[in-house]
């Protein structure tokens, strides 16, 4: 089994402890964020180490290739010196290197694909954390409206038996019949409580009150001089008082005219 994959079962498994026993969602998935990122930290320190470990063989396979060439070069200072015997040495060594050299350039390719492979699936271990970060606000926001729906439906369940409305509609009709009792009180004292006369009187007052409007309206006509003002009360009993005059003359002058033709 692989590093992610042990990481993987053992995230897996957490977080189905966490499903199983947790009661405040927002803590559960915190902890989840909480245990990728360890388990993120444990990935890069393994991964770490097996990128050490492609550096010391790609070194090491350079350090052979590199002694295998100096003996290379040893073996053919020998022969310019007349010294087969050393070359010959040299030379077996040199194949030596080489060969050494061979084997662990094969393991450091081997290895180097691998610790690419690594490399890439802890790209991909961090991607996922960053989007399960991401998710959290989601599926939190989604966990407050169904429990913000929850709790409506529960409300409104509670109000099936129609109790509440049916309280405020009984408070309304008391209400509302209060207010009829109070209108009915306020006639009956005034319809029969105190001076019914002086109540009369007043009521008198009140209906002539829109007289003195009349008035005020005909004053302000006749100010505008769009009708012409009453004559005064003294022209009035003048006038008056010559009609009567003039009715006394001619039943005297009639009555004359009828002695003399008697």
């Amino acid at each position: 089994m692989g590093i992610f994959d042990r990481f993987a079962s053992l995230i897996k498994s957490n977080i189905n402890d966490l499903i199983s026993s947790a009661e405040n969602p927002e803590k559960m998935l915190n902890q989840i964020i909480v245990d990728m990122r360890d388990q993120l930290v444990k990935a890069k320190q393994q991964v770490a180490a097996a990128i050490a470990d492609e550096k010391r063989l790609h070194d090491q396979f350079e350090s052979e290739y590199k002694q295998s060439q100096d003996w290379e070069n040893k073996a053919m200072l020998a022969i310019k010196e007349g010294r087969d015997d050393l070359a010959k040495q040299a030379l077996v060594r040199q194949g030596e290197h080489y060969s050494h050299a061979q084997q662990l350039e094969v393991t450091w390719q081997s290895h180097q694909a691998e610790t690419e492979k690594l490399k890439s699936s802890l790209r991909d271990l961090n991607d996922k954390i960053e989007e399960a970060k991401r998710k959290k606000n989601l599926l939190l926001a989604r966990q407050r409206r169904a429990q913000a729906q929850k709790r409506i439906s529960e409300t409104m369940s509670g109000l099936s038996e129609k109790s509440a409305f049916e309280a405020f509609a009984r408070m309304e009709e008391k209400i509302e019949s209060n207010e009829r009792m109070i209108k009915a009180s306020t006639e009956i004292d005034e319809e029969f409580s105190g001076d019914r006369l002086q109540r009369d009187f007043k009521l008198l007052e009140k209906s002539s009150g829109g007289a003195g409007a009349d008035a005020q309206l005909l004053a302000l006509k006749q100010k505008m001089g769009l009708i012409a003002p009453p004559s005064s009360p003294e022209k009035r009993q003048l006038g008056a008082g010559r009609a009567v005059d003039e009715e006394t003359v001619q039943a005297e002058i009639e009555e004359h005219d009828e002695k003399a033709n008697g």
